[in-house]
């Protein structure tokens, strides 16, 4: 039994010194550790993969699924970028308002696809506001990281510490047990970043690469309206909010004139930021003859028409999609019906020097016709082109937006030697199934709830109807998931029960009551908190979770006290990583692009730390008696 502690303790030395340093990748140092229980014989071969089999693992899977199915269709980002237009301007009241909707939303979807989304918005709205958006990003971290504690669903942390407590023969938690702590925290925590965030935190630009890195880039496309399109019968002055001024009507630079950017349809726009949901119309086109700027503006939109607009990936999808237009390669050309089928993907495509496709106008390419892909626009040079899509000529090096099935995708690129780039098409939400995504996730939170449901089985349900009901694609689902958490959770319960079967865990509490033996409860509670957290700092929260949650249970038998006061306590202690960026990863997700030092996080996480563990040591013991 000796021999076995020994080993597990390097094991677990081991391990946690590779998980710090990240010398090897977490997904690596996870397999590893699985590997090494079942080759020393601490665990037979069935416990040291049980991880893969936890209900914890499954659970947080599908809670990534589920995540991913609200941020693919916009259901957040659409709530967020609303609020945040009230604050007209004010980056006080804008910090305020994300520490309303950034808490809620982590409450019941993980935070990093929140935070991962919200930095471009925060980017964005950083520009309109003219502030850096080195004051905003760190808070936006902080109060997901908030918001995990409000609920069971809100971190895979307090899930894994649910699974362990299960499995030791406690009740679990439910969905809301963690939400009283958690309201506290929140208030508490948020008021002190509301109030001394500016101070504590640099006024520094963000790292350019990185800033580009979420840009998108504008193409020009044309579309035809169809007899179904939701456009016809509309004046243009009705349908768009402003309209691009006549170059040849005032207008000293018609560039100039082209590139400015007018509102999308009205209703589209609560979907959007205000600086990347519009398109940009140039001209319309009606028997054979063109209308730009103020000419067009009392027109009435008919079948057949056709627009000239300027837009990005996920503004072009978005149109094409809510006006049912008809996408054409050019003026003249035969019109192809903008699919909305599920399995269509958007991708861009680069000209080869060698390409089939360079010296041809876009309507001689036959890429619609002869693979089913279709031009949705064009770029030449990085830049879009502005006149003249229908008859210009293509060259090698422009790039096409294209949209289609897959294989034909691949088709297209192999007889016309295209380069593709995916990943364009990750940015493209499907906004019209916002409300079902919504209703899912609402369903699994509600019924985990007030139904005696496991929350594994509802959990797994959602991710499934995600996909049933196309708001998330099944390679979408399984890009969803992050591979090195997920691996993490598989390695880190067998440790668990490698702890308990060797006796380590209990030679480790016998240990804390010999030094620690004489102390009250509540500041034997306190310091248990104390360690947890710093440990936290430095590995991952599942890991100190999962290893020190045997501990607190024998600990608790032995003190004579409740187990539930303890378990919060590490909990609690996790979930509270301020100080590192290594301590939460979505700390680690805004240090490049706010451009942060390790110090910015110890300048504001310290006494952020200090107080959360005061806040900690007095109510936890009011909210779980002793």
């Amino acid at each position: 039994m000796l021999i076995e502690q020994i080993l597990l303790l390097i094991i677990l030395v081991t391990g946690s010194a590779l998980y710090a340093t990240r010398r090897l990748p977490f997904e690596v140092t996870s397999i590893l550790i699985i590997v090494s229980l079942a080759l020393t014989g601490i665990l037979p071969p069935e416990k040291a993969f049980s991880g893969f089999a936890s209900t914890a693992t499954l659970t947080v899977a599908a809670m990534f699924v589920l995540s991913g199915g609200l941020i693919r269709t916009g259901a957040l980002e659409a709530v967020t970028i609303y609020l945040a237009r009230f604050s007209n301007g004010s980056p006080r009241r804008l910090l305020l308002l994300l520490a309303f909707v950034i808490p809620v939303a982590s409450a019941f979807v993980n935070d990093t696809p929140v935070v991962v989304m919200m930095v471009p918005v925060v980017i964005s709205l950083s520009r309109q506001f003219q502030i850096s958006p080195s004051k905003l990003l760190l808070p936006v971290s902080y109060f997901a990281i908030l918001g995990g504690t409000l609920t069971l669903l809100g971190t895979s942390t307090n899930i894994v510490i649910s699974d362990l407590y299960r499995q030791a023969g406690g009740s679990g938690f439910g969905v809301f047990d963690f939400t009283p702590l958690g309201l506290i925290y929140s208030v508490v925590g948020g008021l002190f970043i509301f109030l001394f965030s500016d101070r504590f935190l640099p006024n520094r630009s963000p790292l350019t690469s990185l800033v580009d890195n979420l840009r998108e880039s504008p193409y020009i496309s044309e579309i035809a309206l169809a007899p179904q399109s939701k456009l016809i019968g509309q004046r243009v002055a009705d349908v768009f909010s402003r309209i691009a001024r006549d170059p040849q009507a005032q207008d000293v630079d018609p560039l100039r004139a082209k590139r400015r950017r007018i509102s999308n349809l009205r209703h589209l726009n609560t979907t959007a930021d205000a600086t990347q949901s519009t398109v940009e119309l140039l001209t319309i086109t009606r028997d054979g003859r063109t209308y730009q700027g103020p000419r067009g503006q009392e027109l009435t939109l008919g079948q057949g028409d056709v627009l000239t607009f300027l837009g990005t990936p996920n503004t072009i999808a978005r149109f094409l999609s809510e006006a049912r237009t008809q996408v054409v390669a050019a003026a003249g050309a035969e019109a192809a019906e903008s699919s909305g089928a599920h399995d269509q993907t958007l991708v861009e495509a680069v000209i080869l020097p060698e390409s089939l496709l360079t010296g041809r106008r876009l309507d001689e390419t036959q890429l619609d016709k002869l693979y089913g892909v279709k031009i949705l626009g064009v770029q030449h040079r990085g830049r879009p082109v502005l006149q003249g899509l229908s008859s210009r000529r293509l060259e090698s090096g422009d790039v096409l937006l294209l949209q289609a099935a897959q294989p034909a995708l691949h088709s297209a690129s192999e007889a016309g030697r295209l380069l593709l780039i995916e990943g364009v098409e990750r940015s493209i939400l499907h906004a019209d199934k916002n409300v079902r995504a919504l209703l899912i996730m609402l369903g699994v939170v509600g019924m985990a709830a007030f139904t005696p449901i496991p929350i594994s089985v509802l959990a797994l349900t959602g991710a499934v109807l995600m996909i049933v009901t196309r708001c998330l694609r099944v390679d979408e689902a399984i890009h969803r998931l992050e591979s090195s958490t997920l691996l993490l959770l598989a390695a880190a319960l067998p440790l668990g029960y490698a702890m308990d079967s060797t006796g380590l865990a209990a030679a480790i509490v016998d240990f804390l009551l010999h030094s620690l033996g004489g102390m009250a409860p509540v500041i034997f509670l306190s310091i248990f908190y104390l360690v947890t957290n710093l440990l936290a700092q430095i590995l991952t929260a599942k890991a100190v979770a999962v290893l020190f949650t045997p501990i607190a249970l024998s600990l608790a038998a032995n003190m004579g006290v409740q187990p539930e006061p303890m378990i919060m306590a590490i909990a609690f202690g996790c979930a509270a990583s301020f100080l590192t960026p290594m301590g939460h990863q979505v700390n680690a997700i805004v240090m490049g692009p706010g451009n942060y030092t390790f110090g910015d996080y110890i300048r504001i996480g310290l006494p952020m730390t200090i107080l959360m563990w005061l806040v900690a040591t007095v109510c936890i013991p009011l909210l779980w008696p002793l």
